[in-house]
């Protein structure tokens, strides 16, 4: 099936499908969900009619009672998600819509409940979606069943063994892309919690004849393809492969190496992963892998004719590469290939083979060398599986559910001796149908009381023996052919069948046919007269087919071979066994026989795959094939068998649930039998006697129209009776929530009070304590410390430092600090004096070098002119400035005759002469151990600071001052007189570069300077309303200067 890997259902159109699914009301547009309803079950018509009706709905999934048909779709469905599993996870079986999950559960929890084991039987034609559905049961069963590490390990080999035997054992051929070309039987072991601990594997019937030759349009195994196109280069080298499929005659005799719908590439890696999950080595997958790569060589041997007659391989290359790869010598294989050894009357004989038998003899190898390798993988796979608990006897062994994927009957155009063991195998698995049907109808008639009626049907045992009866079967006469000396052909075969069974009813040759049944038949065929219908066999090849033959000299070879998975599918025990092995009939027939004991100890279900069309298209549903199916599935027959007696059977309870609404003594509740019920139910629905049957724990109705009446009644009575369940719920649910709102707002409103009320109690009892405590510590409070006032005492402690928390001082400039208690007040002082710290370092850290010399030179001015000089209050929140004069603003012959001396200060003053005291424009430029006097390009007069004397200012708001240097320095001229608009600036800057603070003295009244040669100047200072400098009459400089601030 092109199911591929469930997605998220969309619960949209799925949830109404579901719906229609649950009533049988919808069966006029989707069909009814179990063919047992039908009404005509006879007309293969209605059945073919109901199929299609559900496929095009998407619903490929239909019941005959117990056995599920399943349509494959050709497109993914959303119906495999793990929601749909545990939908489907211990359900009733008939309680949801028919799915293969239903029956991988239903098989499950009767394994775990009756501790019986269980097989579930997959059939159906090549690309039915056998293979996907044994997949899908597998997955059900890893995501449901109980999980443990171990259990955990044999689910993944478990899933994984499957894209592994696909790998080797599946093909594409006309049908399918990915066809089963072997039978399957798969157990699949559980513990006593349901988990599942172990599985083993049987193949049946591997088609060997396709490694070497393939139809137009089909492949060879998978494998191939894989190794080739997803193996690395490294890989390929040692293989000695190469990356393109048409290298190899084995390969191209369908003409289809490469299929679009195939990523061999993909596969490959998804089949290397999975051989390590099942415990393969990294040799034994080499080892693998070398087998696989000889087959393809061995197909690229090619042989001409010498002189005599006699093969001889031509191609060193070819030999050498299968010598390596087969670990035997090359001379041994070239012999072995070239040459037959026969043994007569204990001699051995050695005769060469023409080129038809050396290829006979290579084809031969490599089919043999293929199937048992197979077959190894199969039983290394098992030993991988293995259940290995000891606790487990023999009597308390695990239970199982086996899965069969075998193949469907097939009737092709030419049909040849693997149809025939398909269709021998189908026969066999429709007669345990019937055969295990029947017998579980019986019991459930005799278990329920009900007298059986004996059922009409083809009892297919007549062509069961025709196959397989000892000496007279079709088996016995082709061995005996094989086996007889003589030239015996595949005609002799076909005259010996015609003189034995040409009498059955059921064969018929050519040769013994009527003239218009010559027809239809060539000479070299015989035709069965199936269960599912008539099947032309064509003989050609069926003595090969059947002998299977490797000659011994070859067996001897492989034998001998390195590779240890040959070793252990060619055993020396082989050769030295004498009895002729069994033929490839024989072994199926006696494989299928132990395949029938397995089956018979097991509770048996069915899943019967349908191929809705041959061009693998979604949607298309062809009837001529789909009816062709359905004959040859015998699913007709299944439904006669099953409707032979009751259509419909149910529980009571079951019965009871669903339609006690019908009859008003059973509703709403019936309270006595549910066997009373039931019968006191169809009374009054006008059952008849004959239309149904009352078991012990069953309802039985005959006809679908009788349930379909009651069901009918049912769809229209529940939309009545669902509104009164809705009214009445709803009044019931409303008076419930009511009453329970009621209760809680009563519970919540007491309780609410009563905490409330005591933390009232509470709160005023601490309060009354607090405020006795309080007055009883104010009482005692100038006494020492004692239980009566320490309450009151750390109170008062607590709320000062509560309020001193909230109240300290922000910066260092605010003095405030709450008054402390006198318990605190010597802490208080302490706790002031840190804060003042904290703030003034938190201050200092802030503190950058231009705003510390700031403040320096406002300490240095501070120390001068504080309190002394009226003008100063006015200079404190103004910045000092580095200088007043930018160094472009000073001639450069000025600043070349300074030479290097740095300026540190430089202003704008006015200089007073000492005749007349004219004021002259000037620069005060100071440095780091001078002060120049500048009149433009002019150095009018440098001061060394060793040579000042001191400074004098007044103490008014004026400008002046006067630099005072030695009289007897005749390179100075005087004191100089000098003001200046920034007077506390430039005499700090001025006083800290000559290191001369001390020396500044500010006086009240008048200044005495001198002038050149002893002679001696004064400076008179008033007060008054405005600045005034000028000459007085007596000779002095007379400055009047506004007061800026009353002392």
């Amino acid at each position: 099936m092109k199911f591929r890997s469930g997605r998220a259902v969309a619960q949209g159109s799925e949830g109404i499908r579901l719906a229609m699914e649950s009533a049988l009301t919808a069966r006029d547009r989707v069909g009814v969900q179990d063919f047992v309803l039908l009404e005509n079950f006879t007309s293969e018509a209605a059945f073919i009619e109901n199929l299609r009706k559900r496929f095009k709905e998407n619903l490929i999934y239909t019941y005959i009672s117990s056995v599920l048909v399943s349509v494959n779709p050709y497109k993914e469905l959303e119906i495999y998600t793990k929601q749909h599993m545990e939908r489907y996870r211990g359900v009733n079986f008939y309680e949801v819509s028919p799915h293969i999950y239903a029956i991988s559960d239903n098989s499950y929890r009767s394994m775990r409940s009756e501790r019986k084991d269980q097989c579930i039987l997959i059939s159906g034609e090549s690309g039915a979606g056998k293979t996907e559905a044994s997949k899908k049961i597998l997955q059900y069963y890893a995501v449901t069943c109980p999980t443990s590490v171990r259990v955990e390990t044999v689910r993944d080999r478990l899933l994984q063994s499957n894209p592994v035997l696909e790998a080797f054992g599946n093909a594409k051929t006309l049908r399918n892309d990915n066809s089963s070309r072997f039978g399957k039987y798969m157990d699949i072991q559980f513990d006593f919690r349901g988990a599942p601990v172990g599985g083993h594997i049987l193949n049946y019937l591997l088609e060997k004849s396709r490694v070497v030759h393939q139809n137009h349009g089909e492949r060879n195994f998978h494998i191939f393809y894989q190794v080739i196109e997803g193996g690395e280069e490294d890989l390929l080298r040692r293989l000695g492969l190469e990356r393109n499929p048409q290298s190899y005659q084995y390969l191209i005799k369908g003409h289809c190496a490469k299929v679009s719908s195939i990523n061999d590439r993909n596969d490959w890696r998804t089949v290397h992963r999975a051989l390590s999950v099942i415990d393969f080595s990294d040799a034994e997958i080499e080892e693998l892998l070398n087998v696989v790569a000889s087959v393809l060589h061995l197909g690229n041997l090619q042989c001409s004719s010498d002189d005599d007659g006699n093969a001889t391989i031509t191609g060193e290359n070819q030999i050498r590469l299968l010598s390596r790869l087969l670990g035997m010598p090359g001379t041994v294989l070239r012999e072995a290939l070239t040459h037959k050894k026969i043994i007569a009357k204990g001699e051995e004989l050695i005769s060469p083979l023409n080129v038809e038998q050396a290829a006979y003899a290579r084809d031969a190898l490599a089919k043999a060398i293929y199937g048992r390798t197979f077959s190894w993988l199969v039983q290394k796979i098992n030993k991988s599986l293995a259940h290995r608990d000891s606790t487990y006897s023999d009597r308390n062994r695990p239970n199982v559910i086996g899965l069969l994927d075998i193949y469907g009957f097939e009737v092709f155009q030419h049909n040849s001796f693997e149809q025939f063991c398909i269709n021998y195998c189908n026969e066999k698995l429709q007669q345990l149908f019937i055969e295990l049907t029947l017998k579980s109808e019986q019991e459930e008639y005799e278990a329920e009381g009900i007298a059986w009626e004996p059922v009409q049907y083809f009892n297919n045992k007549i062509i069961c023996d025709l196959v397989e009866e000892k000496h007279k079967g079709i088996i016995s006469i082709l061995d005996e052919e094989c086996l007889r000396p003589g030239d015996a052909t595949d005609f002799t075969f076909l005259e010996k069948l015609e003189e034995t069974v040409g009498k059955h009813p059921h064969f018929v040759t050519h040769k013994l046919a009527d003239q218009k049944t010559r027809k239809t038949l060539a000479r070299e065929e015989f035709r069965l007269l199936h269960y599912a219908g008539e099947v032309n066999y064509n003989v050609t090849g069926f003595l090969d087919k059947n002998n299977d033959l490797l000659f011994r000299n070859l067996k001897e070879a492989i034998c001998e071979s390195g590779n240890g998975i040959l070793n252990q599918c060619f055993q020396q025990e082989e050769l030295d066994d004498k009895k002729r092995p069994e033929t490839a009939a024989t072994q199926f027939k006696n494989s299928l026989a132990k395949l029938m004991e397995i089956l018979m100890s097991k509770e048996p279900s069915y899943v019967r795959c349908i191929k809705p069309n041959d061009a693998k298209q979604s949607g298309r549903f062809d009837e001529v094939l789909i009816r062709h199916q359905v004959k040859y599935l015998g699913l007709m027959e299944n439904l006669r068998v099953r409707r032979a007696g009751f259509a419909y059977r149910r529980k009571f309870e079951i019965f009871l649930q669903r339609y006690k609404s019908l009859c008003p003594e059973t509703w709403p509740n019936w309270k006595g039998r549910p066997s009373d019920g039931v019968a006191t139910l169809v009374r009054h629905l006008g059952y008849k006697p004959e239309d149904h049957k009352l078991g012990r724990t069953k309802i039985f109705i005959r006809f679908p129209k009788t349930l379909f009446a009651t069901e009918d009644a049912f769809e229209v009575l529940k939309h009545t009776i669902a509104t009164k369940i809705q009214a009445e719920w709803r009044g019931f649910h409303q008076r419930q929530k009511y009453q329970r709102q009621r209760w809680a707002a009563i519970t919540i409103q007491s309780w609410w009070r009563g905490g409330l009320g005591r933390r009232i109690a509470k709160h005023r009892k601490n309060a009354a304590l607090t405020i006795r405590r309080f007055i009883k510590g104010f009482i005692y409070r100038h006494k020492p410390r004692c239980p009566e006032n320490e309450y009151f005492l750390d109170y008062v402690r607590y709320s000062f430092l509560m309020n001193l928390k909230r109240n300290l001082p922000k910066n260092v400039l605010d003095k405030s600090w709450p008054i402390a208690p006198p318990a605190l007040s010597e802490a208080s002082e302490l706790l002031r004096d840190l804060n003042l710290r904290n703030l003034v370092q938190t201050y200092c850290k802030r503190i950058t070098p231009e705003w510390k010399q700031q403040l320096e030179q406002k300490v240095v001015a501070s120390e001068v002119f504080k309190d002394k000089k009226d003008n100063y209050p006015q200079s404190v929140p103004k910045l000092f400035v580095s200088s007043r004069i930018a160094p472009n603003e000073i001639n450069a012959k000025v600043l070349q005759l300074i030479e290097s001396d740095k300026i540190k200060y430089a202003v704008a003053v006015t200089k007073y002469d000492r005749n007349g005291y004219r004021p002259r424009a000037r620069q005060l430029v100071v440095t780091a151990d001078s002060a120049f006097i500048v009149e433009e390009a002019k150095l009018k007069q440098k001061i060394d600071y060793t040579n000042l004397n001191g400074i004098s200012v007044s103490s008014l708001s004026d400008g002046l001052f006067v630099l005072h240097v030695p009289c007897e320095d005749n390179k100075q001229k005087g004191d100089v007189v000098l003001r200046s608009d920034h007077v506390i600036e430039t005499l700090t800057k001025l006083a800290m570069e000559a290191d001369k603070v001390n020396n500044i003295n500010i006086n009240q009244g008048s200044i005495k300077f001198m002038i050149r040669h002893g002679k001696e100047g004064i400076i008179d200072f008033t007060s008054g309303s405005e600045l005034i400098i000028s000459k007085a009459k007596n000779g002095h400089l007379s400055v009047v200067a506004p007061r800026l601030n009353s002392r």
